[in-house]
C-alpha cells in the first residue's frame, strides 16, 4: 500500500488497514515475551472475558524492538514524520470464551502524570493509580493509534466496528448516532497486520463468537507538548 494512499485513507475515513508487517515468526517472539511477564501487578488486568496489560511498553520493555521492527519504523517515519512520540500502550487479550462487548465511543481520554486545574481540561478519571483526562479537541485531533493484530480478527472474534469519517464531527455522542446517514464497516485484519486510527473515530467489538483468540497491541501517538507541568504519563 503506498504512502499516500495511507495518509489518504486515514484522512478521508478516519482510519487505514495496511496487512504484513509482521510475520509468523516475529508475533511468536513477541507473545514469547509477553507469556514471561510477572502478571500480579497493579497494571494487569485479568478475567474470564479480557487479560490486558496497561503501561504495556514501561511493564514489557523487552518488546520495544520486536514491535517497532523496520515494516513499522518505515510506516511512522513515512506517514506522520519524526515528531511523534508513544503516549499510551495497552496489550489485550480477548480469550476464546470471550463475552466482552465494547460500546461505540471515541477514545476521549490521554493518560497524564498528575491532576493539576487547568482550562479546557477534564473531565479527569484515575484508573489503576494513573490519572487520565479529557484534553481540548485539538489535542485529540493530533493523536493517532496503531493497533496490531497478533491474530487473524473478524466479525466473529471481535474485530472492531468502525463509522468512516466520524472522527471529523468532533465530539460525536454514541446516543446521537443517525443511523439513516452513517454506515458501519468492519474491521477484519490479517494475523500480522495493523490498523491506523484516529481517536475521535467511533468504534465498537462484539462479543467473541467462533473460539479464536484476539490479541491486540494498541499503541497511542502524539506530537503535541502539554502545557504548564502536566506530561504525558508514559511517554517514549
Amino acid at each position: 500500500m503506498e504512502i499516500m494512499d495511507i495518509n489518504n485513507k486515514i484522512s478521508a475515513n478516519g482510519f487505514s488497514i495496511i496487512p504484513n508487517i509482521y510475520n509468523d515468526e516475529e508475533i511468536e517472539q513477541i507473545l514469547e515475551v509477553i507469556n514471561q511477564v510477572d502478571t500480579s501487578k497493579d497494571t494487569f488486568r485479568k478475567s474470564a472475558d479480557l487479560f490486558a496489560i496497561r503501561q504495556f511498553l514501561k511493564e514489557v520493555p523487552a518488546v520495544h524492538d520486536l514491535i517497532f521492527n523496520e515494516k513499522l519504523k518505515a510506516i511512522i517515519q513515512s506517514t506522520f514524520g519524526d515528531n511523534y512520540f508513544v503516549v499510551k500502550s495497552i496489550y489485550f487479550d480477548k480469550p476464546e470464551q470471550s463475552n466482552w462487548f465494547v460500546a461505540y465511543h471515541q477514545d476521549l481520554t490521554i493518560s497524564v502524570d498528575k491532576k493539576i486545574e487547568l482550562e479546557n481540561f477534564g473531565p479527569w478519571t484515575v484508573k489503576q493509580n494513573q490519572f487520565a483526562v479529557q484534553p481540548p479537541i485539538d489535542i485529540l485531533q493530533h493523536n493517532f493509534t496503531i493497533r496490531i493484530h497478533l491474530d487473524h480478527t473478524d466479525e466473529n472474534n471481535g474485530a472492531l466496528k468502525i463509522i468512516p469519517k466520524s472522527h471529523l464531527k468532533g465530539i460525536y455522542r454514541p446516543e446521537t448516532i443517525d443511523w439513516t446517514i452513517e454506515r458501519e464497516t468492519i474491521c477484519r485484519i490479517e494475523k500480522g497486520g495493523l490498523m491506523i486510527m484516529k481517536p475521535l473515530l467511533l468504534h465498537s467489538s462484539s462479543k467473541t463468537t467462533n473460539n479464536n483468540k484476539r490479541r491486540v497491541i494498541h499503541i497511542e501517538f502524539s506530537n503535541v507538548e502539554l502545557p504548564n507541568e502536566l506530561q504525558w504519563a508514559e511517554r517514549i
